[in-house]
């Protein structure tokens, strides 16, 4: 048995495909951990949602901001916007079905016996991996409801972005959601940053990507995708980047857990621009 982690597929099944031909992957003995952004901005959403279903038990996932927001899009919450090439799933026989799924799924995994964890954007400064955990569930246990619209529509915002201001459920919530989706830099005191995507090289100095606060991820190995622009490098070395930006025509990563070794697969459609 062999356990892989990819980064963001967001619709590059063909590239997907090819990654996993290349290992030789075989979902009766292996598993496939999915960093979350299944969707969006690749023109083949549908059928990657659609493998990964079909993996069954095999595929282990987190969601990422990107596939919260198709749940938005077909709940009517959000537009459909024509650069994230949704259309084919919104419009799909089995749309229901995947809806279903897609809101059952987690926001963070733990593999059993073992100090690893995987969510979309990271770990917040501001939590431990239990109070991560903790809030995950409550958050998925939100989604997969009866009053999952409700929570889908108070998702959205940026307010509280310090774990310490959250004190009702919606609060709690959308903290939630935006740290385990949409988080790249905090500030000096853990509190979320939402405006900036570059490198850390390249960030304002008052800010600290979540993964460099000290004794952050101390025993506990966090993989996580959304950060195209590190292009998979990462100065923790608990910390596993793996959103390698192939859909803006980069490459695909898979890392083999067992012996840390990466599979990159180059990209074999044009190139969407990046807005």
């Amino acid at each position: 048995m062999a356990i892989y982690f990819v980064g963001d597929i967001q619709g590059c099944f063909s590239e997907l495909s090819l990654l996993l031909e290349q290992v030789k992957f075989n979902k009766k003995k292996d598993e496939l951990w999915v960093a979350g952004d299944m969707v969006a901005r690749g023109t083949q959403s549908l059928e990657t949602l659609r493998f990964i279903i079909s993996l069954g038990s095999a595929a282990k996932v987190v969601l990422g901001n990107h596939d919260l927001h198709l749940l938005a899009t077909y709940y009517k919450l959000k537009k459909v916007k024509a650069k994230d090439h949704l259309t084919d799933i919104l419009n799909a026989p089995d749309v229901e079905s995947i809806m279903e799924w897609l809101a059952n799924q987690p926001l963070i995994q733990k593999m059993p016996n073992e100090e690893v964890y995987m969510s979309h954007a990271g770990l917040s400064p501001q939590w431990t991996p239990a109070i991560a955990l903790k809030q995950g569930k409550k958050a998925q246990k939100h989604l997969s409801s009866k009053k999952r619209v409700k929570w889908l529509e108070s998702m959205y915002g940026e307010t509280p972005n310090n774990w310490e201001n959250a004190e009702t459920d919606i609060e709690k919530f959308r903290f939630t959601i935006n740290s385990l989706t949409r988080m790249r830099f905090c500030y000096k005191d853990g509190s979320l940053d939402f405006d900036h995507k570059n490198a850390p090289k390249n960030s304002p100095k008052n800010l600290k990507p979540w993964f460099n606060f000290p004794e952050h991820l101390q025993n506990t190995h966090w993989v996580f995708g959304h950060w195209a622009a590190l292009l998979g490098n990462c100065s923790n070395p608990n910390a596993y980047a793996l959103d390698t930006g192939c859909v803006w025509g980069n490459h695909l990563t898979l890392l083999r857990w067992h012996d840390k070794k990466l599979f990159t697969q180059e990209y074999l459609h044009h190139v969407h621009k990046s807005s």
